[in-house]
């Protein structure tokens, strides 16, 4: 890029002086064309979304020169493709068409419908139904943009997929490839990415990885992208104002069933109107009042009960995780130091892990973590690389 041929040019005209400029310039201009002759052929198929980040991926990667192919994964017979804030809706795969004109790369529309719904929404609502707090978008990224997107990535011929996440693979001494921090101050989505397998990494390609969100933006602004000042998809793309249990509901046709919000002896406080409706932490919106705040802390769908109490229950020390997917290393046989996120927002906490039966480990935090919440990730880190997640 012109931004990176300033940077060779200014480190060697540091280095050799002022004189030879022209031949310092032509070295530095061989030097790109032997680079791009080497990435040339190069297929890689990117998950062109019609956001900024996305966008600009497919933007840095030709101008890298590899052959680029933008695909939008089709999910919206799964979703409401009215909502224009879903990153699967009809509005979406518009603005992806669009970027790739300008940037001057095919685009593709490939029908995931299929596998999004029996691979996050179906996961989705049986984990709520089980009291439990699911990510999808962790599913999400796993099942559709990795798995669904590598397999077609494969039958095209493509030596490599690629996102517009911020996250850095590094391949490691002892062969493994691991997800590393991005350095982009506050987008690091390391977190999200924990369950990525081996095969997955060693194809994948982020191009983000070092760079900053306005500085993306920028790139999009100087290069026309209509997407530029396009806002972040927040949430969870299949589901509107937040109503969980709205949309449960409208799926399966279950309505939720009101049950006794109990404190942690099993005193009767009251009446909720469905576990569906909670999850751990949560102190709003419970629709009974006390003289001093009350948490949900635990759920119990066997009995269907809501377990109320003080916001010291709400910590612990320790936790157990199970669906381990190791990155850094095949496996954990001992006890390891390590640092831990029980949230893509918390921060993280030095932590030992213990192997258990069953393939489970242990997470015994040096410091209590707050709101542990059954479905949610827990995410292990060796310094700036996952070591694994579950």
């Amino acid at each position: 890029t012109e931004f990176g041929k300033q940077i060779l040019y200014n480190f060697l005209f540091g280095v050799c002086g002022c004189k030879g400029q022209w031949k310092m310039e032509d070295f530095v201009q061989q030097s790109i064309e032997k680079y791009r002759e080497k990435l040339s052929g190069k297929k890689v198929l990117l998950a062109l979304s019609g956001g900024v980040d996305s966008s600009v991926a497919a933007l840095l990667l030709k101008e890298q020169g590899y052959d680029v192919i933008g695909v939008t994964m089709q999910i919206w017979d799964a979703i409401d493709s009215t909502d224009e804030a879903a990153c699967g809706g009809l509005s979406e795969a518009e603005d992806a068409r669009q970027v790739a004109e300008i940037i001057g790369i095919p685009h593709y529309v490939v029908n995931f419908s299929k596998e999004f719904r029996r691979d996050v929404i179906d996961y989705f609502i049986s984990d709520y139904l089980a009291g439990r707090t699911p990510n999808p978008c962790i599913a999400c990224n796993r099942y559709i943009k990795w798995e669904a997107l590598l397999h077609k990535a494969v039958s095209l011929g493509a030596d490599y997929i690629a996102t517009g996440h911020y996250g850095k693979i590094t391949e490691l001494p002892n062969g493994r490839y691991s997800v590393e921090k991005s350095e982009a101050t506050g987008k690091d989505q390391s977190y999200v990415l924990y369950n990525l397998t081996q095969e997955e990494l060693s194809h994948t390609l982020f191009p983000l990885s070092m760079m900053e969100k306005e500085d993306v933006r920028k790139i999009a602004l100087d290069h026309n992208l209509p997407v530029a000042h396009k806002k972040d998809s927040q949430d969870i793309c299949f589901v509107k104002d937040k109503d969980y249990a709205g949309f449960i509901e409208r799926e399966t046709g279950i309505k939720s069933r009101p049950g006794n919000f109990v404190d942690s002896r099993g005193n009767v406080l009251g009446t909720h109107t469905g576990i569906i409706h909670y999850t751990i932490g949560q102190r709003k919106g419970l629709g009974i009042a006390f003289g001093e705040p009350k948490y949900v802390i635990r759920l119990n769908p066997d009995t269907n009960e809501v377990v109320l109490g003080d916001h010291d229950e709400l910590m612990t020390y320790e936790v157990y995780v199970d669906r381990v997917n190791y990155m850094s290393v095949e496996s954990i046989t001992e006890p390891t130091r390590v640092t831990g996120k029980i949230r893509y927002a918390a921060k993280d906490t030095p932590c030992t892990i213990y192997p258990e039966e069953n393939g489970r480990i242990k997470a015994v935090f040096d410091e209590a973590v707050r709101a542990v919440t059954p479905g949610q990730a827990a995410v292990f880190y060796d310094g700036n690389n996952i070591i694994c997640g579950g």
